[in-house]
């Protein structure tokens, strides 16, 4: 595929593919509507042409015989003589010699084709209006040709009944094609109005690729925002809505009921069932009570939230229940907020920002069996916040009554706002959108790092390969280590947050106990098994077969030692990177799983795509590729609580649907029987519109039965992560 390997001659192509694009939209806006015309007149009379079966080999020698009236009449009126006498005579009586238009055929019934006067509206006439209003009047050809729209006096009431009730006939067509035409019309005008859009939009685009860069260290020249947005304060529970302990209502502080209601709302959720999530919301709550509160509650299984979480199953389905009105207003105000907070000024353009709201306050959830599941994440205030903007820029103003903790004017960091979270007590940030000028350097140049990582791999593989045989140990534990980090995308460890005090590892900060040898296991020979926590206590449970030189030096690595003893003793991630360093500049630990992502999905994609399916069957090919991403990356997720519920809505959905198509296959067969018996025009008609709408119908049955497959298959596996944060774009836009 061309996402790594065919753009290593042109790089940053694709990143400039999109400028490409625009200009090309900007030169086909401006071809103006002769376009659009051409195409509104093909598909008009590709309408008459299903209209009627017959009768489709005559339509062709109209299309012809108009080219010829249209090529006379230019001719007309450039002045040569003659031709104006034998047009009138064409149009007013037919050819003599039969090879004109048939009278009956232009005007009187139709049947197998455009009136003349339907003819010159629709092609002839937009053409020969445009030629007369340069050129003059041709004399006597616009009061001919409101003559033949009149219908023949001789015309009885049973003929114009007859050519009511008769589908194709003009009468009828003739209003249905001027609605036919008034709705092309009105679609060019959207399909300009799109065009203009994406013409603005392209114009407006900062191509910050495009810039000299800055030097090294600086970010930005100019910041200027508004801050971050405030969680509204909490609003007291209606006084018909209580707690109870130990079987009587309790009316708690103000504080207290806030933070009963964070264990409320979780009462339907697995969390809450978990000893150790229990324990850590009943420590952090009490401290947080009044100390009446606290001599009277020290139960927790005496506790009664049920209430109140009615209260707010309730409140949800309420909203859920709004009517479009309502709905529509809190769409405004939120997109208010979203126009005010959400948006900052960089250098002289208007960017995104990704997560302009402070984190509502709640029970920390953690991933995995985190130990700090359960408490309390308190509000952030805005004496907890640090702004950073540029010296030139107006400063954000805190809150009413608040003041920000800290103003800092440094542009070498890309934050635009700080402040310490108290669980893990770790850094948490305001950071543009991923599609801003700062988001996209960075990433471009994490691509790029791993697509020079593509040239020299081979002999990185080469090099690990050869220090497996290394007399000194340390050597050998890099290279069994770089392994490891190579084939099976493990992080490199010893990466743990301040703060953090769950038992997680990587690679090099393995223990003994964290993986087990197994000679033979399942069919295959020398299997490692892993068993540890990763990154966000997320467990890393995998059984993969080693080449024999790795197996026989994790045997070396573990003997005399105790379980808890690290496996990898003389090794240390700021040894590995050096090492990498040497043999590439920029390269890390962190690079070979960026670039193992990326040249998996590329792989993946390559072999899992079928160039003949369906849009719904390559998107499932696409997220299964995604998926051998996740698996490789380890990026799992618990199985919504609404999945359930949404399967089985879904599943109806299917059921509803293949109904319709055993409904729509019995019409067919109806209609087809039909057709047998009489071998009329319109029966024919009637079974190619009844195979197109069974057509129609398996196409949504086929799509509903990829999105249950997908859904399914993804239930446990978080796509998003590897899409956002491993897999180059550039490899998605080549496919």
């Amino acid at each position: 595929m061309d996402g790594i390997e065919e753009e290593e001659e042109d790089e940053g192509r694709n990143w400039e593919g999109g400028q490409g694009r625009a200009k090309r939209r900007r030169s086909n806006s401006s071809q103006g509507w002769d376009d659009g015309n051409k195409k509104w007149e093909k598909g008009k009379a590709r309408k008459h042409k299903k209209g009627k079966v017959k009768g489709v080999e005559k339509v062709g020698k109209r299309k012809t015989k108009k080219e010829k009236l249209l090529e006379e009449m230019e001719k007309h009126e450039e002045g040569e003589e003659g031709v104006g006498g034998e047009l009138e005579e064409r149009v007013g009586k037919g050819s003599g010699d039969g090879k004109g238009i048939k009278e009956e055929e232009v005007d009187e019934k139709g049947e197998e084709g455009l009136g003349l006067g339907e003819i010159l509206s629709a092609g002839i006439g937009q053409e020969v209006k445009e030629e007369d209003e340069g050129k003059g009047d041709v004399p006597g050809k616009e009061k001919k040709r409101k003559n033949k729209k009149k219908k023949p006096e001789g015309e009885t009431k049973e003929e114009k009944s007859a050519e009511e009730e008769t589908p194709g006939k003009t009468g009828k067509r003739k209003s249905k094609e001027g609605g036919e035409e008034k709705k092309g019309e009105e679609k060019n005008n959207k399909k300009t109005k799109k065009q203009k859009e994406e013409e603005k939009e392209a114009e407006t685009k900062w191509k910050w690729w495009e810039e000299e860069k800055k030097e090294d260290g600086v970010k930005w020249m100019q910041l200027e925002h508004r801050g971050p947005y405030f969680v509204p304060p909490y609003e007291p529970l209606p006084e018909d809505v209580q707690f109870y302990y130990d079987g009587k209502p309790l009316k708690l502080s103000l504080a207290t009921e806030e933070i009963a209601t964070f264990y409320a709302k979780m009462l339907d959720h697995e969390y809450t069932t978990k000893e150790i999530f229990q324990n850590n919301f009943f420590h952090d709550w009490r401290k947080e009570m009044t100390s009446e509160e606290q001599e009277l509650i020290k139960d927790l299984d005496k506790c009664d939230f049920r209430e109140i979480h009615k209260y707010f199953v309730e409140k949800n389905e309420a909203r859920k229940a709004l009517p479009k009105e309502e709905k529509q207003k809190l769409k405004e105000e939120a997109d208010k907020i979203q126009e005010e907070y959400g948006y900052c000024i960089l250098d002289g353009h208007r960017e995104k920002i990704g997560n302009f709201k402070t984190e509502p306050p709640g029970l920390f959830r953690g991933r995995g069996e985190h130990p700090k599941m359960g408490m309390l994440k308190k509000r952030i205030m805005p004496e907890d916040v640090v702004i950073n903007c540029s010296r030139d820029s107006k400063i954000p103003e805190p809150p009413e009554g608040h003041r920000w903790k800290e103003v800092r004017f440094d542009n070498t960091v890309t934050w635009l706002a700080s402040w310490t979270e108290n669980i893990q007590n770790t850094l948490k940030y305001i950071m543009l959108n991923p599609s801003s000028k700062l988001k996209g350097e960075k990433d471009w140049q994490k691509y790029e790092v791993a697509r020079r990582l593509k040239d020299v791999v081979h002999e990185i593989r080469a090099q690990y390969r050869k220090d497996w045989k290394s007399k000194e140990i340390k050597k050998r534990q890099r290279a069994v280590a770089l392994y490891f980090i190579d084939k099976l995308a493990l992080r490199a460890g010893n990466e743990k947050e301040e703060g953090e005090t769950a038992d997680t590892v990587g690679c090099c900060s393995l223990r003994v106990e964290h993986i087990q040898l197994h000679p033979q296991l399942d069919g295959q020979e020398h299997v490692v098994e892993f068993d540890f926590l990763g990154k966000d206590s997320i467990r890393y449970y995998n059984k993969v077969s080693v080449e024999r030189p790795v197996f026989k030096n994790l045997q070396l690595f573990m003997k005399n030692k105790d379980p808890t003893d690290d496996l990898f003793d003389q090794l240390t991630t700021h040894f590995l990177n050096k090492h990498l360093q040497d043999l590439m500049d920029g390269l890390t630990a962190k690079v070979f799983r960026t670039y193992n992502a990326s040249i998996t999905l590329q792989e993946q994609l390559k072999a899992l795509t079928n160039p003949e399916d369906n849009v719904a069957g390559k998107l499932l090919s696409y997220n299964r590729a995604n998926r051998a991403v996740a698996i490789l990356c380890n990026h799992q997720r618990s199985i919504p609580k609404t999945f359930a519920k949404s399967m089985q809505f879904l599943q109806e959905k299917i059921d509803a649907k293949k109904k319709q198509v055993e409904e729509a296959q019995e019409e067919v067969k109806k209609a087809e029987d039909e057709f047998e018996d009489t071998k009329d025009a319109k029966a024919e008609a009637n079974v190619e519109r009844k195979k197109k709408l069974l057509k129609r119908l398996e196409e949504q049955l086929a799509r509903l039965n990829v999105q249950a497959t997908d859904k399914e298959e993804n239930k446990q596996i978080a796509l998003g992560t590897s899409k956002l944060n491993y897999l180059d774009p550039r490899i998605s836009v080549a496919w």
